[in-house]
């Protein structure tokens, strides 16, 4: 993905700079440089794996989880391990290049050392990197409250009466011919997705459940007005369960899957969606066949697309990925978000 390819690049870029920065600082004039580069890198390597271990599972999996004990358990056993694994490789390196013939330094005086420089310096880049993800989350929360209260008033002033809207939707059901049980069975879908819109549709995070149920009575809706040269296929991964999402960030894609979909009837037209779990990501995916009439009506409607990204920086920063693929014959959309940035919900 895009998305870690550039946190990759990112991460790399650092790692040499800080290195670089060792080898500056700690270089003596009793050590060639080519020593101190050599021991410089060994240490790098022990300390970025410990950082590793702790960002992508320590820190979420006890320190955020308030397992404090724990968390300083692994914290300290990784660099015993580290220092521990160090200790061979410093002798080898010793004895074979940089003290020929000379007194070694003794285990436990590498060990004490290799230890002291690890710990010290996992524990500094890793709280750094925990008070910039918390300066992070404060500003993506601050943009978040904003937007969520300029939305909310925007519903308000712009949003009919619900008791008027539902009461109406009643009457028009009332008014349905009992024998036409397709159209009765189309309002009250369309009751359920209005209500879902305005019940949910302004909270910060939602049961992906109720997400998913959308998505299902939406699809159902759109199908009983597709004719048979369109075929409509939704899938969900039975894994999806038991997380929380923030609301109505697929709805705008889906629409448009069935707003754009061809109408040719020279070939068979299809839009497939589907929700799958795959290891830590939730992906979607969003495909239809298209014409060329429905090329240009995509390119004057970017305002829904626009949002969701917005939507999608603001909820999930450096967690997301989405891809678009327009081309002649078939639109394409691909969203993956990490699921450690989803809350776990309770029944």
């Amino acid at each position: 993905m895009n998305l870690s390819r550039h946190r990759s690049f990112f991460h790399f870029f650092c790692w040499i700079v800080l290195y670089f920065f060792w080898i500056l600082v700690f270089q003596k004039r009793s050590f060639t440089i080519s020593r101190t580069a050599t021991v410089e890198f060994c240490y790098l390597i022990f300390i970025a794996g410990n950082f590793y271990l702790n960002v992508y599972y320590s820190i979420p999996k006890y320190l955020y989880q308030r397992k404090y004990l724990k968390y300083g358990v692994l914290f300290i056993s990784g660099i015993l391990l580290a220092a521990i694994l160090r200790v061979p490789l410093a002798n080898y390196l010793n004895a074979h290049y940089f003290l020929v013939n000379n007194p070694q330094p003794s285990t436990s005086a590498i060990f004490i050392a290799s230890f002291t420089n690890i710990f010290i310096w996992t524990s500094i880049i890793t709280s750094a990197k925990l008070v910039i993800d918390h300066f992070r989350f404060q500003e993506n929360l601050s943009v978040i409250q904003q937007e969520k209260s300029k939305t909310e008033l925007e519903l308000l002033n712009a949003q009919m009466n619900p008791h008027f809207l539902f009461n109406s939707i009643n009457t028009i059901y009332g008014q349905i011919d009992k024998s036409n049980s397709t159209a009765r069975s189309m309002i009250l879908t369309f009751s359920d997705l209005l209500r879902y819109q305005l019940s949910h549709g302004n909270h910060e995070k939602i049961p992906i459940e109720k997400e998913l149920d959308y998505v299902k009575n939406y699809v159902s809706l759109q199908r009983a007005r597709m004719d048979e040269s369109i075929s409509v296929n939704l899938f969900i991964d039975e894994n999806l369960c038991g997380l929380s999402i923030a609301p109505l960030l697929f709805i705008c894609f889906i629409e448009n899957a069935f707003k754009y979909v061809g109408n040719a009837h020279l070939h068979k037209n299809i839009i497939e969606i589907s929700f799958s779990r795959k290891g830590e990501f939730l992906s979607f995916k969003c495909f239809n066949t298209k014409d060329q009439l429905s090329l240009k009506r995509i390119e004057k409607t970017r305002i829904g697309i626009d949002n969701t990204k917005r939507r999608l920086t603001l909820h999930y920063p450096n967690k997301h990925d989405l891809r678009i693929i327009n081309l002649e014959r078939f639109y394409e959309v691909e969203l993956t978000i990490e699921l450690n940035e989803m809350e776990v919900h309770y029944n």
